[in-house]
């Protein structure tokens, strides 16, 4: 797919087929994950694969019953092993770093015909538990992937005058 067409085409999905995803498509998808920038390029992450339809049920309570978690038949879950590194500008660098490589698994999904949804509604403790993660480290996104089972419009945006200054900030 073309750069430009997998940028308007990348939707949040939230209905799946009941089809599997086929491993070589996973493995492009970590793939663009792994090849994410980072702050220092310190790469400090880890992406939990979740198949399993009884793991992805147990998610699916922990993300306040979304239905469509335990819908995909693939969930890729975030998490932040470092959650103390600030950037020089004050700034903590894990939601940064992590979001970064979450969107490259968006574009990667839908670049290999996938949907995905960018999750954030979910409770910590809950999917820390379920998923095995560390008290020290953060969750910072639940992404669900699959084949879309929904045939939309693209939700609208503003237009670039709306969000775009130059040389200085302007309401």
């Amino acid at each position: 797919m073309e750069f430009w067409d997998v940028i308007t085409r990348r939707q949040s999905v939230r209905s799946y087929l009941d089809k599997p995803v086929p491993e070589d498509k996973i493995k492009k998808i970590l793939e663009a994950a792994r090849l994410a920038p980072s702050a220092h390029n310190r790469q400090p992450w880890k992406f939990i694969v979740v198949k399993d339809p009884e793991k992805r049920r147990k998610m699916m309570q922990a993300c306040y019953n979304q239905p469509m978690i335990a819908q995909a038949p693939v969930l890729i879950v975030g998490v932040a092993l470092n959650t103390d590194w600030k950037m020089p500008n004050g700034i903590t660098s894990y939601p940064v770093d992590l979001a970064i490589a979450m969107e490259h698994i968006t574009l990667a999904a839908t670049n290999e015909g996938l949907g995905s949804c960018w999750v954030g509604a979910f409770n910590q403790e809950q999917v820390k538990q379920i998923m095995n993660v560390p008290e020290r480290c953060t969750v910072v996104a639940v992404m669900p992937i699959g084949y879309s089972n929904q045939n939309r419009d693209p939700a609208p945006r503003k237009s670039v005058e709306e969000i775009v200054c130059y040389e200085s900030f302007q309401e």
